[in-house]
Parts: structure tokens; C-alpha cells; sequence
């Protein structure tokens, strides 16, 4: 599993339904992040990962 940044509880947790998906980064670029879900409060994560 990937941890991730929860912004409402503040504080790392592991993601649960954790995926890999690309976003549109500067300059038209795209980069890798990561998506799932807080498994405490239910929030939305991302964790941005590095280049291909």
C-alpha cells in the first residue's frame, strides 16, 4: 500500500483503494500520482510520484 498526506485528519495514513493515474503537470508534462481514499475520515488522497 502507498501512504499518502490526509490534509483533513493531518497526518500520514496508508490509502485504501489505492490506484495510479496520470495528471497534467507544468509545461503540458504528465506526471504520475497516486488516488485513494482515507481510510479514517474517507477523504480523497493524492501522492504525486516521480518520473516515468
Amino acid at each position: 500500500m502507498t501512504e499518502a498526506y490526509c490534509v483533513k485528519c493531518k497526518a500520514k495514513r496508508e490509502m485504501k483503494d489505492a490506484k495510479e493515474v496520470s495528471m497534467q503537470g507544468k509545461g503540458g508534462k504528465e506526471r504520475r500520482a497516486m488516488t485513494g481514499i482515507c481510510p479514517n475520515c474517507g477523504t480523497k488522497m493524492f501522492r504525486i510520484m516521480g518520473a516515468k
